[in-house]
């Protein structure tokens, strides 16, 4: 894996927002940056776009346009970019394998508008080894080079799902976020009645020990958060348990973040991978760009 960042750009203003969030992201972590376009030749329904030279250049104009300004507004980032001859999905998720992490833009709020994720992002999400991240535009807008620059401090969000094994993926990479960015971790657990029923006798007895199951589930927050507090003893890590679904429970706890990270689980459904409802809720509705770092 090389020791890169790599953001995938299309010419949308959802592209550009992922790219810049991306270079912010490489400055914070002191990471080369890589913008990777995706093109590949294929005959249109427009006689005038049949040339594949005419679609190659316009393909090279929106990575350069994209560099270009990605450039003004980094000069100090190491930047680099490429035009990757696939469909947009296997080309960003090839590139993605060597990265440190891939970013994507991701369009709109909501239910519907959410759902898009870029034309393809749910399927990279979904396919992905590495973390990826999705970040939206502000209302679908163009940030303007004279607004300043995202601040590095605030909180990074995680949720912690299950066992530590189950949650350290998610967890090392928000741990490593806010070490990059001088943030503190806000780690969040959520549990629900219903899963009373799905304890085991020998979890109950662990409850009981532990003095009631909110005891109980601030223990395994504790137990799971244990390593990485011992990796980054010198910043601040809060612990938050709440009973609710983990989606609902991370989005209260979402607004003054300046990321949100969720694991994802490798599932397959009857087309294709599925990200997951807990990662799937977040990527629709979180109003900050949103890590979905892979588990295993």
């Amino acid at each position: 894996m090389s020791r890169e960042i790599v953001a995938g750009v299309d010419g949308s203003p959802e592209s550009l927002a992922a790219a810049d969030w991306a270079a912010r992201e490489a400055l914070h972590r002191g990471l080369p940056l890589r913008l990777a376009h995706a093109w590949r030749w294929e005959p249109l329904d427009l006689p005038l776009a049949q040339d594949p030279e005419a679609q190659g250049r316009a393909a090279w104009a929106v990575l350069r346009e994209a560099e270009e300004e990605i450039a003004r507004r980094h000069p100090d980032l190491e930047l680099s970019a490429e035009v990757l001859p696939d469909t947009p999905v296997a080309a960003l998720l090839d590139t993605g394998e060597r990265a440190e992490m891939l970013v994507i833009g991701s369009r709109g709020h909501g239910p519907v508008a959410g759902f898009l994720l870029g034309s393809y992002g749910q399927q990279i999400i979904a396919g992905a080894t590495r973390p990826v991240v999705a970040v939206r535009s502000r209302d679908g807008e163009r940030a303007e080079p004279s607004e300043p620059a995202e601040p590095s401090a605030g909180h990074v969000l995680v949720g912690q799902l299950g066992s530590p094994e189950d949650s350290a993926a998610a967890l090392g990479f928000a741990f490593g976020t806010a070490a990059a960015r001088g943030a503190s971790v806000r780690a969040v657990r959520a549990w629900s009645l219903p899963a009373l029923y799905a304890y085991s006798p020998a979890s109950m007895r662990l409850a009981d020990e532990a003095g009631g199951l909110v005891p109980y589930e601030e223990k395994a927050l504790r137990e799971a958060l244990a390593p990485w507090r011992e990796k980054y003893p010198d910043f601040r890590v809060e612990e938050h348990v709440e009973l609710g679904s983990a989606g609902q429970v991370l989005l209260s706890q979402s607004g003054a973040a300046r990321l949100l990270v969720v694991g994802r689980r490798a599932k397959r459904g009857a087309v294709g991978p599925r990200i997951g409802s807990v990662a799937h809720a977040a990527l629709h509705l979180a109003p900050c760009p949103v890590a979905v770092v892979p588990q295993g």
